[in-house]
């Protein structure tokens, strides 16, 4: 998996970065970032938000990874800091993966969290 992530970033897998690339190719995208954020909602509370967009909103953080630029917004952050996410496609793959410190509680799919 990964070593430990420190709590000021958020890393994305290889993997990951690879599968956002080729879903922003199948988009005709050029230019792109991936927009990770988090919204109410979800069995848990809150659930995440992945987005390939065209650029970073004014308050933004970006991260650099893999060949890929990563926009938090400033709100989401204090929830995603210190998430590794990651890409899953084998016989129990389930897509984007998220391991997240700041999570007490999840759903059984994974796709939302509390904390």
């Amino acid at each position: 998996m990964t070593s430990k992530i420190p709590l000021n970033t958020i890393k994305i897998s290889e993997k990951a970065s690879e599968k956002v690339k080729e879903f922003a190719k199948n988009q005709s995208k050029v230019k792109f970032g991936l927009k990770v954020a988090v919204r109410s909602g979800g069995c848990s509370g809150l659930e995440y938000v992945l987005e390939i967009v065209d650029a970073p909103d004014e308050n933004d953080k970006v991260i650099s990874q893999n060949g890929l630029q990563i926009f938090i917004p400033k709100k989401a952050y204090i929830f995603l800091a210190g998430t590794y996410l990651d890409f899953s496609d084998g016989l129990n793959g389930k897509g984007f993966e998220f391991i997240n410190p700041n999570a007490k509680s999840s759903c059984g799919c994974g796709d939302s969290f509390s904390v």
